[in-house]
């Protein structure tokens, strides 16, 4: 994602317009008003910027939608943000332990005590 002219940062998961993905120039990045959705997930050497830096950055472009998936001694958690345009952060709407289960910025149920387990 391309915020500003020295802004671009990779969030882990990006979901954007179909508009934006079917679009040809520009082909190595997206704007900030072609994203749905922007994930971070959330490690040791991340933590600080998925935490505070990134979803700061992300609200003052404009993104509407902003999730952290973490693991919290062992299970995976997400928390779940969206833009308010009057103070123009994010707001948490949710905090998800075992179900991520939500309608907006689309309908997505997820069992999160499934995710990141590996089979034997």
């Amino acid at each position: 994602m391309r915020l500003t002219k020295r802004q671009a940062p990779e969030p882990d998961v990006v979901v954007v317009t179909s508009e934006a993905y079917e679009r040809d120039e520009p082909s190595t990045y997206y704007l900030p008003e072609d994203v749905v959705l922007a994930v971070e997930a959330v490690s040791p050497d991340s933590e600080e910027r998925d935490r505070d830096a990134k979803p700061r950055k992300y609200a003052k472009a404009g993104i509407r939608h902003y999730w952290r998936v973490e693991n919290d001694k062992g299970r995976t958690v997400v928390y779940v943000y969206e833009r308010d345009p009057a103070t123009e952060g994010f707001s948490s709407t949710g905090i998800h332990h075992n179900q991520l289960k939500v309608t907006t910025p689309f309908t997505l149920d997820i069992d999160l005590t499934s995710v990141g387990r590996r089979s034997a």
